[in-house]
């Protein structure tokens, strides 16, 4: 019976990044469904559970690959825009940050210098701001 099972698998996808995603918001929305009663969620849930088999059991090995790259570039970008975020909130008491008016850099200047003229470091563009 194993053999069986593998020969079925051998070519096909198989499980990655964004399946386990799936298969945990499956979860989720099967938890909800029995706390609510509601059938929207179980619906769901049903959903992302064949999306998710579909996509192990698919032999478009290139495509399946390709989703799943989309999604490890859109976590990544989203880990370092709350970085990011982080880093700010951390150092909101020493510093004041600017966006350029003209090519939108941001800019951190230290806090308690007054009115201060600061120059964009990408465009060398000058304006006013208090600290």
């Amino acid at each position: 019976m194993k053999q069986k099972i593998q020969r079925f698998l051998a070519g096909r996808y198989g499980a990655d990044q964004l399946g386990q995603l799936l298969m945990g918001i499956s979860v989720v929305l099967l938890l909800i469904s029995l706390f609510t009663r509601l059938d929207i969620f179980y619906i769901l849930a049903l959903g992302c559970m064949g999306y998710e088999y579909y996509r192990i059991m698919s032999r478009h090995i290139e495509q399946r690959y390709q989703e799943n790259q989309k999604f490890i570039n859109w976590r990544y970008r989203l880990a370092v825009k709350w970085n990011r975020k982080k880093e700010h909130f951390k150092q909101r008491k020493i510093y004041h940050f600017y966006k350029c008016p003209s090519c939108q850099q941001k800019v951190r200047v230290p806090r308690g210098k007054g009115k201060i003229c600061i120059t964009c470091p990408k465009c060398r563009t000058e304006f006013i701001k208090k600290s």
